[in-house]
């Protein structure tokens, strides 16, 4: 059984190493990939030199589209996908913990859920949208809603993508494998990673994020293709 690990990446440098390093400690990963989502700091370099195989895309896809060329790149050849935030750093050694389940056959998707943060940088408002939005479109409630941490079996990943668009990506992947009856289990891990503060730039993100989630949810309330 293949098992291959997605981790988008966008200006992550300082941290990408550390993860690629941890994902590839993981016995049940056979291959590491990095989708270099048009870095300009040497994102993809350091990847390359920590030992994951690249993908590099010219123009800035967003996490979605990222994740959609990744898995474009090896859906003939993955059994097994697993999901990794390229800043996870030494904690993505925990993919093995999401990988437990389903290839026991005990689920076919799992979701990290983690420790919560010391400081946190929001006001929950992505979060609440998104486990509303999920409750409301497929019956599920999930605890992490916005997690991007996750194993998909083949079954999973088929009937989640295409993946939706930039933020949205974790919302449409809940949302559709629980409209199959797939079998999803939230499974405690002690991954962190990098928080956006109360600044500026943490705003704006968060802001984006919003946007990006409500519109896939809207997509997938009407129908509309991701």
């Amino acid at each position: 059984m293949s098992v291959i690990a997605l981790i988008p990446a966008h200006d992550e440098a300082d941290r990408i190493a550390d993860t690629v390093q941890a994902a590839r400690s993981v016995g049940a990963i056979d291959r590491v990939i990095v989708i270099d989502d048009a870095s300009t700091d040497g994102t993809g370099d350091v990847a390359r030199e920590a030992g994951a195989q690249v993908l590099t895309l010219d123009v800035n896809h967003g996490k979605g589209g990222a994740l959609q060329a990744g898995l474009d790149a090896v859906a003939d050849s993955a059994d097994v996908i697993v999901l990794l935030d390229g800043d996870l750093g030494t904690t993505a050694d925990q993919a093995g913990l999401l990988l437990e389940p389903v290839l026991a056959g005990a689920a076919d998707m799992t979701i990290a859920t983690l420790p919560r943060p010391a400081k946190s940088g929001g006001f929950g408002l992505v979060k609440g949208l998104a486990r509303t939005g999920i409750k409301a479109l497929s019956g599920y409630e999930p605890t992490a809603p916005l997690s991007g941490q996750r194993a998909l079996s083949r079954p999973a990943w088929q009937a989640a993508t295409p993946f939706a668009q930039g933020y949205g990506v974790e919302v449409g992947l809940t949302v559709r494998a629980a409209r199959a009856g797939l079998r999803l289990m939230e499974v405690p891990t002690a991954m962190g990673h990098a928080a956006t503060g109360r600044n500026v730039a943490g705003f704006v993100h968060r802001g984006r994020q919003f946007v990006q989630v409500a519109a896939a949810l809207a997509r997938l309330a009407s129908g509309r293709d991701l």
